[in-house]
C-alpha cells in the first residue's frame, strides 16, 4: 500500500483521529496507529497530529503504508453476506445510502438487556460498510410491537435523524386492536406518564398527576376505524410524543386495552375472541420523516404482521381502507 491522501467526510465530522482510523481500517492495530502518528507519519491538513484530534469535514488526512493485521496490505475479498444480514435486508421497506426502514416483526427487541441475546442492533453488526460504519438506531419500538423502524446508515444521517425525532418532526402512525370501542370516536388523550417497577418487578408505565417526580407530559390522537359487534375495535393513533409504552397506557387509560398486551389488559372476566392469537395488537404503521438531506420526506407504510393479519381477516376488517387518522392534527 502507498501513501494515500482522503478527504474527511460530512458524516466525518466531529470523529476522533483514532476512531476515524477504526472505521476505515478496521484491521489496523492501535498500537500500530500510535506508532504511526507518534513519527509524524499521519497528517492532517499537512500538520502533525494526536490520536484524539477532532476531525473536520473536508480536511486532509496523509495516510502512510500501513501494516493491517490480517491483510497483509492486500485488499480483502468482498465478505459473503451472514445470515443475519440476509435476515434484515428481508426486513427492509425503504433503503437509499442514508436511511433503511425495517419492518421489525413482533416479538425480536430493537436493542439488548438482561435475558436478550438476539436483537436489531446486534444483527446490525452484519451490516457493516466498507469503511466500517454500522448502522445506527435512532428510535425505539417496543419488542412486541411491529412495523416501521427507522435505521441511519451514516454518523450524517443519524445526527439529523435523531434532532428530527427529538424535535417531534417525525409522524407516526399506529393500529391497534383493542377491547371495546371508545367514545367518542375520535379523541385527544392526554396525561402524565412515570415509570411503575410494579411488584413483580416487571416496569410499567401509570398515569401520574402533573409536577410528579420523572412524570412526562404525553399526547395521543386517536380514530375509530372500524370494530366488530361492538367488542373489538380497530384504532388508528397517533402518537405525538414519545413515551415508553405510551399507546399501551393510553389505551389502558381510556378503558380499552389493546389486546394481546401482557402488561396492560387488565379486564376481568374479558376473553379474547376465538381465533385471535393472545399476541400484543400493535402495529407501527407508518412513519413520515424529512430526507435527512433535506431532499424531500421519505413515507414508508409496514403491512400487517402474521397475527395481527389473520385478526383482521377472521373480524372482516380490509386493511386498504382510508385511515382516518390522516386528520388528527399533528400537536
Amino acid at each position: 500500500m502507498s501513501v494515500q491522501t482522503i478527504t474527511v467526510k460530512e458524516d466525518e465530522d466531529g470523529l476522533r483521529l483514532d476512531r476515524w482510523f477504526k472505521a476505515r481500517f478496521p484491521a489496523l492495530s492501535f498500537d500500530h496507529l500510535q506508532k504511526l502518528v507518534r513519527t509524524g507519519q499521519v497528517r492532517v491538513d499537512g500538520a502533525r497530529a494526536k490520536t484524539q484530534t477532532r476531525l473536520e469535514a473536508g480536511q486532509a488526512i496523509r495516510v502512510p503504508p500501513l501494516k493491517l493485521e490480517d491483510e497483509e496490505g492486500k485488499p480483502r475479498p468482498p465478505k459473503p453476506r451472514s445470515e443475519d444480514e440476509r435476515f434484515l435486508r428481508e426486513l427492509i421497506l425503504f433503503e437509499d445510502k442514508d436511511v433503511m426502514v425495517l419492518n421489525k416483526p413482533a416479538g425480536l427487541a430493537v436493542q439488548g438487556g438482561p435475558g436478550t441475546i438476539r436483537h436489531i442492533d446486534g444483527l446490525m453488526e452484519s451490516m457493516r460498510d466498507a469503511e466500517g460504519q454500522k448502522p445506527r438506531l435512532v428510535h425505539r419500538l417496543d419488542k412486541d410491537t411491529a412495523g416501521c423502524l427507522v435505521i441511519a446508515k451514516t454518523r450524517l444521517a443519524a445526527a439529523a435523524l435523531a434532532k428530527t425525532f427529538r424535535s417531534r418532526s417525525a409522524r407516526k402512525i399506529y393500529w391497534a386492536l383493542v377491547a371495546g370501542v371508545p367514545k367518542p370516536k375520535q379523541g385527544r388523550i392526554s396525561t402524565y406518564l412515570a415509570k411503575d417497577a410494579g411488584a413483580d418487578g416487571n416496569e410499567r408505565m401509570r398515569v401520574a398527576r402533573h409536577g410528579e417526580k420523572d412524570a412526562s407530559h404525553a399526547v395521543t390522537y386517536y380514530t375509530l376505524v372500524e370494530n366488530a359487534a361492538q367488542r373489538v375495535a380497530w384504532l388508528s393513533l397517533k402518537p405525538v410524543t414519545g413515551r415508553t409504552h405510551q399507546l399501551r397506557a393510553h389505551t389502558d387509560h381510556i378503558g380499552h386495552p389493546i389486546i394481546g398486551d401482557p402488561k396492560y389488559f387488565n379486564k376481568e372476566n374479558w376473553e379474547v375472541p376465538g381465533g385471535i392469537q393472545h399476541k400484543l395488537h400493535l402495529l407501527a404503521r407508518r412513519i413520515v420523516i424529512p430526507h435527512p438531506r433535506g431532499s424531500g420526506v421519505i413515507d414508508v407504510t409496514a403491512p400487517l404482521p402474521p397475527h395481527m393479519q389473520q385478526s383482521w381477516n377472521l373480524l372482516g376488517f380490509d386493511a386498504s381502507r382510508y385511515d382516518p387518522i390522516e386528520e388528527a392534527p399533528e400537536e
